[in-house]
Protein backbone atom coordinates (compact mmCIF):
# COMPACT_ATOMS: atom_id res chain seq x y z
CA UNK A 1 0.00 0.00 0.00
CA UNK A 2 1.31 2.90 -1.08
CA UNK A 3 0.01 6.86 -0.40
CA UNK A 4 0.43 9.75 -3.10
CA UNK A 5 3.37 11.63 -1.84
CA UNK A 6 2.05 14.86 -2.68
CA UNK A 7 -1.43 14.80 -1.06
CA UNK A 8 -1.81 16.83 1.40
CA UNK A 9 -3.08 15.44 5.04
CA UNK A 10 -5.80 16.40 7.62
CA UNK A 11 -4.37 16.00 11.43
CA UNK A 12 -7.73 17.90 12.45
CA UNK A 13 -9.37 14.24 12.14
CA UNK A 14 -7.06 13.03 15.01
CA UNK A 15 -6.83 13.92 18.52
CA UNK A 16 -3.50 12.54 20.34
CA UNK A 17 -3.65 12.50 24.19
CA UNK A 18 -0.93 10.30 24.81
CA UNK A 19 0.86 12.78 26.64
CA UNK A 20 -1.27 13.61 29.44
CA UNK A 21 -1.65 10.24 30.93
CA UNK A 22 -4.77 7.89 30.50
CA UNK A 23 -6.68 7.76 32.92
CA UNK A 24 -6.76 4.05 32.69
CA UNK A 25 -10.01 1.87 34.26
CA UNK A 26 -9.69 -1.49 35.62
CA UNK A 27 -11.80 -4.12 34.14
CA UNK A 28 -14.80 -3.24 35.84
CA UNK A 29 -14.98 0.10 34.17
CA UNK A 30 -14.36 -0.98 31.06
CA UNK A 31 -16.65 0.78 28.07
CA UNK A 32 -20.43 0.10 28.21
CA UNK A 33 -21.89 0.68 24.96
CA UNK A 34 -19.35 1.57 23.00
CA UNK A 35 -18.64 0.48 19.35
CA UNK A 36 -17.05 -2.35 17.72
CA UNK A 37 -13.72 -3.36 19.53
CA UNK A 38 -11.80 -5.50 16.98
CA UNK A 39 -9.75 -5.72 20.34
CA UNK A 40 -7.85 -8.67 20.68
CA UNK A 41 -7.27 -8.43 24.37
CA UNK A 42 -10.43 -7.22 24.62
CA UNK A 43 -11.66 -10.17 23.16
CA UNK A 44 -9.87 -12.37 25.53
CA UNK A 45 -11.35 -10.23 28.56
CA UNK A 46 -14.48 -11.75 27.55
CA UNK A 47 -14.19 -15.32 27.77
CA UNK A 48 -12.22 -14.60 30.90
CA UNK A 49 -15.41 -12.17 32.50
CA UNK A 50 -18.04 -13.43 30.27
CA UNK A 51 -19.17 -9.76 29.88
CA UNK A 52 -18.03 -8.47 27.30
CA UNK A 53 -21.05 -7.65 25.22
CA UNK A 54 -20.00 -8.18 21.32
CA UNK A 55 -18.87 -4.50 20.06
CA UNK A 56 -20.75 -2.89 23.50
CA UNK A 57 -17.78 -3.31 25.52
CA UNK A 58 -17.64 -4.47 29.24
CA UNK A 59 -20.57 -2.97 31.23
CA UNK A 60 -20.12 0.63 32.96
CA UNK A 61 -21.73 3.66 33.84
CA UNK A 62 -21.60 6.44 30.76
CA UNK A 63 -19.37 9.49 31.83
CA UNK A 64 -19.60 12.98 30.64
CA UNK A 65 -20.00 12.81 26.43
CA UNK A 66 -17.30 15.20 25.94
CA UNK A 67 -14.76 12.59 25.95
CA UNK A 68 -12.12 13.56 27.49
CA UNK A 69 -11.21 12.67 31.23
CA UNK A 70 -10.26 14.24 34.40
CA UNK A 71 -5.69 14.44 33.79
CA UNK A 72 -6.42 13.64 30.05
CA UNK A 73 -5.91 17.12 27.33
CA UNK A 74 -5.76 16.73 23.68
CA UNK A 75 -2.28 17.84 21.70
CA UNK A 76 -2.19 17.02 18.82
CA UNK A 77 0.36 19.98 17.69
CA UNK A 78 3.06 17.45 16.71
CA UNK A 79 0.65 15.22 14.40
CA UNK A 80 0.16 18.98 12.72
CA UNK A 81 3.78 19.25 12.03
CA UNK A 82 4.96 16.37 11.34
CA UNK A 83 2.71 14.67 9.29
CA UNK A 84 1.74 16.92 6.35
CA UNK A 85 1.39 14.80 2.85
CA UNK A 86 1.06 11.27 1.76
CA UNK A 87 5.21 11.31 1.98
CA UNK A 88 4.98 11.54 5.36
CA UNK A 89 2.44 8.90 5.76
CA UNK A 90 4.49 6.56 3.55
CA UNK A 91 7.42 6.83 6.15
CA UNK A 92 5.97 7.94 9.78
CA UNK A 93 3.77 5.63 11.43
CA UNK A 94 1.51 8.36 13.15
CA UNK A 95 0.87 9.75 9.98
CA UNK A 96 0.01 6.74 8.35
CA UNK A 97 -2.88 6.62 10.30
CA UNK A 98 -3.43 9.68 10.11
CA UNK A 99 -4.06 8.97 6.39
CA UNK A 100 -6.07 6.20 6.98
CA UNK A 101 -8.66 7.73 8.73
CA UNK A 102 -8.76 10.67 6.22
CA UNK A 103 -9.07 8.01 3.54
CA UNK A 104 -11.41 6.46 5.05
CA UNK A 105 -13.64 9.15 6.24
CA UNK A 106 -12.97 11.11 2.53
CA UNK A 107 -15.05 7.64 1.07
CA UNK A 108 -18.31 7.94 3.36
CA UNK A 109 -18.31 11.68 2.75
CA UNK A 110 -18.69 11.19 -0.82
CA UNK A 111 -20.88 7.92 -0.47
CA UNK A 112 -22.89 9.92 2.25
CA UNK A 113 -23.64 12.48 -0.07
CA UNK A 114 -24.02 10.70 -3.22
CA UNK A 115 -27.14 8.98 -1.70
CA UNK A 116 -28.54 12.18 -0.33
CA UNK A 117 -27.07 12.41 3.12
CA UNK A 118 -24.50 14.27 5.03
CA UNK A 119 -21.52 12.34 6.86
CA UNK A 120 -20.28 13.67 10.28
CA UNK A 121 -16.59 13.50 9.98
CA UNK A 122 -15.34 13.16 13.94
CA UNK A 123 -11.72 12.01 15.32
CA UNK A 124 -9.82 9.43 16.21
CA UNK A 125 -8.47 9.92 19.39
CA UNK A 126 -5.13 8.08 20.13
CA UNK A 127 -4.39 7.49 23.88
CA UNK A 128 -1.73 5.39 25.77
CA UNK A 129 -2.71 2.59 28.58
CA UNK A 130 -6.24 3.52 29.46
CA UNK A 131 -8.67 6.39 28.34
CA UNK A 132 -12.52 7.87 29.69
CA UNK A 133 -14.98 8.23 26.95
CA UNK A 134 -18.59 9.20 26.56
CA UNK A 135 -19.39 5.57 26.95
CA UNK A 136 -17.14 4.85 30.16
CA UNK A 137 -13.51 4.23 31.22
CA UNK A 138 -11.34 2.18 29.00
CA UNK A 139 -8.06 0.23 28.92
CA UNK A 140 -6.06 -0.62 26.23
CA UNK A 141 -6.94 -4.57 26.50
CA UNK A 142 -10.16 -3.22 24.96
CA UNK A 143 -8.74 -3.16 21.55
CA UNK A 144 -9.94 0.16 19.19
CA UNK A 145 -13.14 0.91 19.90
CA UNK A 146 -16.14 3.63 18.28
CA UNK A 147 -17.98 4.87 21.12
CA UNK A 148 -21.45 6.31 19.59
CA UNK A 149 -21.85 8.56 22.96
CA UNK A 150 -19.19 10.91 21.57
CA UNK A 151 -19.14 9.77 18.05
CA UNK A 152 -15.03 9.09 18.28
CA UNK A 153 -13.11 6.08 18.14
CA UNK A 154 -9.96 5.53 19.88
CA UNK A 155 -7.51 3.38 19.29
CA UNK A 156 -4.06 2.31 22.01
CA UNK A 157 -1.87 1.69 18.59
CA UNK A 158 0.40 -0.74 20.14
CA UNK A 159 -2.98 -2.77 19.20
CA UNK A 160 -1.17 -3.49 15.49
CA UNK A 161 1.81 -4.73 17.54
CA UNK A 162 -0.15 -6.91 19.38
CA UNK A 163 -2.25 -8.18 16.48
CA UNK A 164 1.26 -9.29 14.90
CA UNK A 165 3.32 -10.62 18.24
CA UNK A 166 0.07 -12.18 19.71
CA UNK A 167 -1.74 -13.83 17.25
CA UNK A 168 0.87 -13.69 14.38
CA UNK A 169 -1.28 -11.42 11.78
CA UNK A 170 0.61 -10.03 8.92
CA UNK A 171 1.26 -6.44 9.39
CA UNK A 172 1.40 -2.93 7.50
CA UNK A 173 -0.78 -0.49 6.62
CA UNK A 174 -3.60 -2.09 4.96
CA UNK A 175 -4.25 -4.13 7.70
CA UNK A 176 -4.48 -0.78 9.66
CA UNK A 177 -6.59 0.86 7.16
CA UNK A 178 -8.74 -2.71 7.68
CA UNK A 179 -9.42 -2.40 11.65
CA UNK A 180 -9.92 1.66 11.52
CA UNK A 181 -12.53 1.09 8.82
CA UNK A 182 -14.11 -0.94 10.96
CA UNK A 183 -14.40 1.14 13.65
CA UNK A 184 -15.61 3.91 11.10
CA UNK A 185 -17.83 1.43 9.86
CA UNK A 186 -19.53 1.33 13.07
CA UNK A 187 -19.82 4.85 12.81
CA UNK A 188 -22.03 5.01 10.12
CA UNK A 189 -23.84 2.32 11.86
CA UNK A 190 -24.91 5.07 14.16
CA UNK A 191 -25.33 7.62 11.77
CA UNK A 192 -27.83 5.18 9.86
CA UNK A 193 -29.53 4.15 12.76
CA UNK A 194 -28.64 0.30 12.62
CA UNK A 195 -26.59 -0.02 16.23
CA UNK A 196 -30.23 0.42 17.81
CA UNK A 197 -31.45 -2.66 15.99
CA UNK A 198 -29.06 -4.26 18.10
CA UNK A 199 -31.31 -6.66 20.48
CA UNK A 200 -29.37 -9.76 21.21
CA UNK A 201 -25.98 -9.55 22.33
CA UNK A 202 -24.59 -12.87 21.79
CA UNK A 203 -25.50 -15.99 19.83
CA UNK A 204 -23.76 -17.01 16.12
CA UNK A 205 -26.55 -15.35 14.42
CA UNK A 206 -27.21 -12.31 17.39
CA UNK A 207 -27.65 -8.79 16.29
CA UNK A 208 -24.05 -8.22 17.77
CA UNK A 209 -22.56 -9.99 15.17
CA UNK A 210 -24.77 -9.21 12.53
CA UNK A 211 -23.50 -5.99 13.22
CA UNK A 212 -19.35 -6.68 13.52
CA UNK A 213 -19.99 -8.29 10.06
CA UNK A 214 -21.81 -5.41 8.38
CA UNK A 215 -18.55 -3.14 9.83
CA UNK A 216 -16.20 -5.88 7.80
CA UNK A 217 -17.98 -4.95 5.06
CA UNK A 218 -18.14 -1.96 4.98
CA UNK A 219 -14.13 -1.96 5.64
CA UNK A 220 -14.25 -3.88 2.64
CA UNK A 221 -16.44 -1.12 0.79
CA UNK A 222 -13.56 1.62 1.79
CA UNK A 223 -11.06 -0.28 0.61
CA UNK A 224 -12.63 -0.85 -3.51
CA UNK A 225 -13.06 2.34 -3.55
CA UNK A 226 -9.97 3.56 -1.49
CA UNK A 227 -7.55 4.34 -4.78
CA UNK A 228 -9.96 6.34 -6.10
CA UNK A 229 -11.54 8.39 -3.13
CA UNK A 230 -9.92 12.22 -3.54
CA UNK A 231 -8.47 14.24 -0.53
CA UNK A 232 -9.19 17.98 -0.27
CA UNK A 233 -6.96 18.91 -3.25
CA UNK A 234 -8.75 16.61 -5.62
CA UNK A 235 -6.47 13.70 -6.13
CA UNK A 236 -6.80 10.56 -4.27
CA UNK A 237 -4.90 9.97 -0.75
CA UNK A 238 -3.77 6.13 -1.38
CA UNK A 239 -1.77 5.28 -4.99
CA UNK A 240 -2.17 1.44 -4.66
CA UNK A 241 -3.23 -1.38 -2.82
CA UNK A 242 -1.64 -4.73 -3.87
CA UNK A 243 -2.88 -8.07 -3.60
CA UNK A 244 -0.34 -9.10 -1.00
CA UNK A 245 -2.63 -6.11 1.51
CA UNK A 246 -5.57 -7.25 0.56
CA UNK A 247 -4.78 -11.31 1.95
CA UNK A 248 -2.97 -9.65 5.26
CA UNK A 249 -6.20 -8.37 5.74
CA UNK A 250 -7.68 -11.36 5.13
CA UNK A 251 -5.05 -12.86 7.87
CA UNK A 252 -6.23 -10.14 10.09
CA UNK A 253 -9.55 -10.88 10.05
CA UNK A 254 -9.49 -14.57 10.11
CA UNK A 255 -7.07 -13.76 13.30
CA UNK A 256 -10.52 -11.96 15.41
CA UNK A 257 -12.67 -14.32 14.39
CA UNK A 258 -15.13 -15.60 18.01
CA UNK A 259 -13.96 -19.30 16.78
CA UNK A 260 -10.03 -18.24 16.75
CA UNK A 261 -9.95 -16.54 19.53
CA UNK A 262 -12.05 -19.28 21.85
CA UNK A 263 -9.92 -21.75 20.95
CA UNK A 264 -6.37 -20.13 20.90
CA UNK A 265 -6.73 -17.97 24.00
CA UNK A 266 -9.16 -19.32 25.68
CA UNK A 267 -10.81 -22.52 26.95
CA UNK A 268 -10.10 -24.20 23.98
CA UNK A 269 -13.32 -25.39 23.08
CA UNK A 270 -15.68 -23.22 20.77
CA UNK A 271 -18.81 -22.51 22.04
CA UNK A 272 -20.81 -20.49 19.91
CA UNK A 273 -23.58 -19.26 22.04
CA UNK A 274 -21.10 -16.92 23.46
CA UNK A 275 -20.68 -15.57 20.07
CA UNK A 276 -20.44 -11.35 19.40
CA UNK A 277 -18.27 -10.47 16.23
CA UNK A 278 -18.40 -13.99 14.05
CA UNK A 279 -16.36 -17.03 12.86
CA UNK A 280 -12.90 -16.16 11.46
CA UNK A 281 -14.81 -17.24 7.78
CA UNK A 282 -17.41 -15.01 8.35
CA UNK A 283 -15.39 -12.37 8.91
CA UNK A 284 -13.33 -12.90 5.44
CA UNK A 285 -16.41 -13.48 3.93
CA UNK A 286 -18.23 -10.28 4.20
CA UNK A 287 -14.85 -7.73 4.36
CA UNK A 288 -14.71 -9.81 0.78
CA UNK A 289 -17.74 -9.25 -0.07
CA UNK A 290 -17.32 -5.40 0.60
CA UNK A 291 -13.84 -5.26 -1.26
CA UNK A 292 -15.60 -7.14 -4.25
CA UNK A 293 -18.64 -5.07 -4.85
CA UNK A 294 -17.52 -2.14 -3.29
CA UNK A 295 -21.40 -1.39 -2.56
CA UNK A 296 -22.37 -0.86 0.48
CA UNK A 297 -25.95 -2.02 -0.42
CA UNK A 298 -24.01 -5.70 -0.23
CA UNK A 299 -23.62 -5.32 3.10
CA UNK A 300 -26.97 -5.92 4.64
CA UNK A 301 -26.18 -8.90 7.31
CA UNK A 302 -29.08 -7.83 9.40
CA UNK A 303 -31.50 -9.22 6.33
CA UNK A 304 -28.88 -12.22 5.43
CA UNK A 305 -30.06 -15.65 5.87
CA UNK A 306 -26.69 -17.08 5.59
CA UNK A 307 -23.93 -15.49 7.64
CA UNK A 308 -21.52 -17.83 6.07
Amino acid sequence: MEFDDNAQLDTSQVEDTRGYGGGGMGLGGLVGWGGGGLGILGLIAYFVFTNLVGHHGVSGSPLSLDGVGSGQQVDSGQLASECRTGKDANTKPDCTVVALVNSVQGYWKDQFARSGRTYKVVPTRFFRGGVRTGCGGASSAAGPFYCPADQTVYIDLSFFKELQTKFGAQGGPFVEGYVLAHEYGHHVQNLLGTESRVRTRQGPTSDSVRLELQADCYAGVWANHATSTPTASGQPLIRNISQQDIASALDAASRIGDDFIQRNLGSGQVNSSQFTHGTSAQREKWFTTGIQTGDPARCDTFGATNLG
